[in-house]
Formats: structure tokens, C-alpha cells, sequence
């Protein structure tokens, strides 16, 4: 099943690409809610390049994803790698 994702324009302040995004959702290794706020799910996921990204998001009340921040992954998150977690 295909996510229907949608990108706010904050999504693409750091130069990460909506395919990029797309791809990222398919190669999720950490998927859980933010930590300060329940409502935000944070996402790590691959670029097509294999880079890890960092993804903001959170779901709609029509099912849809919105995304609201990507960009590189920050070293911070780097350890949410190794935990494979969705």
C-alpha cells in the first residue's frame, strides 16, 4: 500500500527532494513519536543516494501523511540507526 503523503513548503527548506521523502518513508529504520510531543512522529529513512535523512511529520485526520521537516540526519540521531525501530 502506497502512503499518501503530502509536503508542507518547511518540508523542503533543507534542499531534500519529495522523492527523497517518498524514498525515505520505504526505508524507514526509526519511526516513533516525538518525545516531546506525541502528536509528531519522528522518522530516519535513506535518501535515493543512501544518506540518512531526519522526517518531521504527522498523520492528518484523513489518514494522510504530512510532512513538515526534512533534512540531513544530524549525528544527534544517529543512534536511532542502529535501534531499527518502526
Amino acid at each position: 500500500m502506497e502512503l499518501d503523503i503530502v509536503c508542507k513548503p518547511s518540508a523542503f527548506n533543507h534542499d531534500v527532494t519529495e522523492a527523497d521523502i517518498h524514498w525515505a518513508f520505504t526505508t524507514a529504520r526509526y519511526d516513533l513519536p516525538d518525545e516531546d510531543d506525541e502528536e509528531k512522529r519522528l522518522l530516519i529513512g535513506f535518501n535515493k543516494e543512501g544518506n540518512p535523512l531526519e522526517i518531521m511529520y504527522n498523520e492528518l485526520d484523513d489518514g494522510r501523511i504530512n510532512v513538515f521537516h526534512a533534512m540531513p540526519c544530524r549525528a544527534i540521531y544517529y543512534p536511532l540507526l542502529r535501534q531499527w525501530r518502526n
